[in-house]
């Protein structure tokens, strides 16, 4: 290539990046954006390609940034720098949205609750049970993994559970798992342990607020739907 030809895909570039500047990302599709990502990760290629295989193979800019770097090195021209580089993407999303709960009481705050449990656990490929701990004001003291398990099935201990929120001196618990099979419709088995938990923390002073679910399809509250 001489030095006075530019490739067709720079003057892309510049639209797209001064597009983002003045209407926001909420403004574009999931395609675009995900190209803004990658052109910092690979400069001289076009990657409106890459980008679309990529929202093909696995739907939409959050599935994208949750899938395993196994996956998404399958996708033609993706490699290891760019599969760090959305790992980063995907931490920073997380970090963003435990910020959200994390600086004021959780139950004054719900939709951040949700939305940090959908950031951190929703697309992903296996089954994950979190605990987020309270305090007396349903402040955030702690928010751990405590068992990840196989693709529709995790392991849960309850009076592990207890044991727990007992050592870090919480009063409250909040139970959050992933269903990866995309719908987050409880099933028999996520009641029953969930009120073992409940017959557990209740004689102790300790109070489960709910049993979040979350997938790909949206969450379920136990509470909410009173079955807890």
């Amino acid at each position: 290539m001489s030095g006075d030809e530019t490739p067709h895909y720079h003057g892309h570039r510049h639209r797209l990046r001064a597009r983002f500047m003045e209407v926001g990302g909420d403004a574009l599709p999931d395609y675009e954006l995900l190209e803004l990502v990658l052109f910092r990760s690979i400069p001289r290629r076009d990657v409106k390609p890459i980008a679309k295989e990529l929202m093909k193979r696995f739907g939409t800019f959050a599935e994208v940034l949750a899938a395993s770097p196994a996956r998404l090195m399958e996708v033609e021209g993706i490699g290891e720098s760019v599969v760090t580089d959305l790992k980063i993407m995907e931490a920073s999303a997380r970090r963003l949205a435990r910020g959200e709960v994390a600086k004021r009481p959780v139950l004054s705050s719900w939709t951040s609750v949700i939305d940090y449990c959908r950031a951190a656990m929703a697309f992903m490929d296996k089954e994950q049970f979190r605990l987020l701990f309270l305090d007396k004001r349903n402040a955030l003291i702690a928010d751990e993994v405590q068992q990840s398990g196989t693709v529709d099935h995790t392991p849960v201990y309850p009076r592990e559970v207890i044991k727990r929120a007992l050592e870090l001196s919480a009063s409250a618990l909040i139970l959050v798992h992933n269903h990866p099979s995309g719908d987050p419709t409880p099933s028999s088995a996520d009641v029953k342990m969930t009120r073992e938990i409940i017959d557990i923390a209740k004689p102790l002073g300790i109070t489960v607020h709910d049993h979040i679910i979350v997938g790909r399809e949206g969450h379920a509250s136990l509470k909410g739907l009173k079955l807890i």
